[in-house]
């Protein structure tokens, strides 16, 4: 039986390669960080200047978040080898969860194992057959499951197009409970969601609002707290989904925060919560950790919102082609699935790391490397970054 699909399978995979659109693993050979080294195949070892990873603050790999998930681990143990509600939390679970929730300015917070399973769980717990969802086109695939794991009627409304989501509401009138469901900040573009007009649809149209907060929680807005405190709808936005793996020290974990009644409902009936184990106490201590960091250093901010600047600055004075914005995730456009991995492979060699982005990440003729920036940049790691586009650039004739 194996024989038939086996066959089918390589030659799938052989096409994906000619393509351009298939993923190969680069293998790290040190921590997280903005200096690198990494093993591609069988060759040796070469140092990179890493500017593709969600360290945006620049936590992943401090010492501060290592000592604090040690002592966390020697204090409550490996694993709780169980899930939250038979004996599975531990003290630290309940600290987690006060504490996300008062930095991101909700009632409550629940933990679940990461923000994939938080999308996973929110829909189907609080949506039946008689509830409408309304999504947004280039949400992440974690909202997209989600939403196909619940019986709700869904309606998928044009990227950040408020009139076909009025539209979409009109359509779903009649709905019991309305949803709708965006992104704080598109992963691919570095593109915000307009979050002050999808309030004011949802209050028109008597609709609940959840935001993946995951490219946002610990540096966006005045204070870190994310696309809402940005646009000043805190109190607007009745549930977050976000991440620990990004910001907030890079490791894993996730949780959904926001109006206390449904949070109560979700600890009853969301299956990732009740079916997964705990999060590990290493992780809750090292993410605590994070968000005090988080919480206490707006230097971090400052520096990743000059780096983002700088480096959009000289990026678009080279003649490259860029999703504009204020984001600290800068997609640089080739469109071309080919020439994107020969680019990156080209900055490699140049001591840049950075990945293709190609469908089915990415709509198929919208291939790019998306570049991220980090707290932990400093201005000569972005010079050669630059320099190192525009060889490379020149070389492929993309400027």
């Amino acid at each position: 039986m194996y024989g038939a699909i086996k066959n089918d399978l390589s030659e799938q995979l052989s096409a994906l390669k000619t393509q351009g659109l298939y993923k190969d693993e680069r293998v790290l050979a040190t921590p997280q960080g903005p200096e690198i080294r990494t093993k591609t195949g069988g060759g040796p070892e070469r140092e990179a200047l890493n500017f593709c990873a969600n360290n945006y603050l620049g936590l992943s790999g401090r010492k501060e978040l290592a000592d604090a998930a040690a002592r966390a681990m020697e204090k409550w143990g490996y694993g709780l080898s169980s899930v939250r509600f038979i004996c599975g939390t531990q003290e630290p679970h309940k600290l987690l969860e006060s504490e996300i929730s008062e930095f991101l300015g909700t009632e409550d917070a629940i933990l679940l194992s990461s923000c994939f399973d938080a999308n996973g769980g929110v829909f189907e717990a609080l949506l039946d057959k008689d509830c409408a969802v309304y999504t947004d086109s280039l949400n992440h695939a974690s909202v997209i499951d989600g939403i196909r794991l619940c019986k709700a009627d869904r309606f998928i409304y044009a990227h950040m197009d408020m009139d076909d989501l009025e539209q979409k509401l009109i359509d779903g009138r009649d709905a019991k409970y309305r949803l709708i469901a965006t992104d704080g900040v598109f992963s691919m573009d570095g593109d915000m969601a307009d979050l002050p007009k999808i309030c004011s649809l949802a209050e028109k149209y008597d609709a609940l609002v959840l935001v993946d907060d995951s490219h946002a929680t610990g540096f966006i807005g005045d204070r870190g707290r994310g696309t809402h405190e940005y646009w000043n709808v805190m109190d607007r936005v009745d549930l977050i989904t976000t991440t620990f793996g990004k910001a907030l020290g890079g490791a894993s974990g996730g949780c959904v925060a926001g109006r206390r009644e449904l949070i109560q409902w979700l600890r009853q009936k969301a299956r990732p919560y009740l079916f997964s184990n705990t999060i590990p106490p290493a992780i809750v201590g090292g993410t605590r950790e994070a968000i005090r960091l988080a919480s206490g250093a707006p230097e971090h901010r400052n520096t990743l919102r000059h780096n983002t600047a700088r480096f959009r600055k000289a990026m678009e004075e080279a003649g490259f082609a860029i999703r504009p914005g204020e984001h600290p995730i800068v997609p640089v456009m080739l469109k071309d699935e080919v020439l994107a991995v020969r680019m990156a492979e080209g900055l490699l060699d140049e001591g840049i790391y950075v990945i293709a982005f190609s469908y089915p990440v990415v709509p198929k003729g919208a291939a790019r490397i998306r570049v991220q920036l980090s707290a932990a940049h400093t201005d000569e790691m972005l010079d050669r970054c630059i320099e190192a586009f525009k060889k490379v650039g020149r070389d492929l004739g993309v400027i």
